[in-house]
């Protein structure tokens, strides 16, 4: 049986870490599945959304030790940062629905999604230093999005930690109660599937690159990103169909193909 399902509808790609018998633990097996499903997803026309998700009580547990343990340790290393690097750059928006708690190497495919909506009883920690290894890999992702103080706080510890605690520091952008996480999930992917493809794939780096920026580099090179969009052609559609009160071709199941 696969690992990892990958299901499409409606312009949302859903990939499923399914190996609930151990937690969804990042084998080298549900990690290649992973990359292909991922692959999948990027290269369909029709998706304009990723959602990953899981199956069980627990998203991920992180690397799976019973593996690590058997010498697996190379192939983890090789291909972990692959799967969280196809997220981090994917031009399609990465949402992330826990469908429950999360640990160490799992907070890292969490980190990697632009959004991420877990249930409020879903717990979190960086487990590393109590097995007396270090939250390497996932620290490229995490740092991204975490206050310093608290991934210092987390990282060092190992504390476990609430789902609110992870929306106030970065980690979440919404903890819901658990009857109402697909419902959360539907509505940011019915909000991302109104932008422009092209639009979406440049604000998603726009919002990492701006910041770095000398400010006034910052406004020469977003002065001359606004004029190049307003003029493209996906710019000028999205004018024209808020002209018209008519609903822009590039959403699914309401525009024409030819704007997708």
């Amino acid at each position: 049986m696969p690992l990892v399902r990958g299901d499409e509808a409606g312009g949302v790609a859903t990939v499923t870490l399914d190996s609930p018998h151990n937690r969804n633990a990042l084998s080298s097996r549900l990690l290649r599945e992973l990359g292909e499903a991922l692959d999948r997803a990027l290269a369909a026309p029709a998706v304009r959304v990723i959602v990953l998700t899981g199956t069980g009580p627990v998203f991920c547990a992180g690397a799976d030790l019973k593996e690590q343990r058997s010498g697996g340790r190379a192939a983890l290393t090789a291909s972990f940062p692959d799967v969280m690097a196809k997220i981090w750059d994917s031009p399609k928006p990465v949402v992330c629905r826990l469908n429950g708690t999360a640990r160490a190497g799992g907070l890292g495919l969490v980190a990697a999604c632009d959004l991420a909506i877990a249930p409020d009883t879903a717990s979190f920690a960086f487990t590393e230093v109590r097995l007396g290894v270090v939250p390497a890999m996932i620290a490229v992702t995490c740092l991204r999005r975490l206050d310093p103080r608290a991934a210092a706080e987390y990282f060092l510890t190992g504390e476990v930690f609430t789902a609110r605690r992870a929306v106030e520091i970065g980690l979440l952008t919404a903890a819901v109660p658990e009857s109402d996480l697909d419902a959360a999930v539907a509505r940011y992917t019915d909000m991302l599937l109104r932008g422009g493809p092209e639009a979406l794939a440049i604000t998603k780096r726009l919002v990492r690159q701006v910041p770095l920026m000398p400010v006034h580099e910052g406004f020469r090179a977003m002065a001359e990103l606004s004029a190049q969009r307003f003029a493209s052609a996906e710019g000028q559609e999205g004018v024209r169909a808020f002209a018209e009160k008519r609903p822009p071709a590039w959403i699914p199941g309401e525009g024409t193909s030819g704007g997708r």
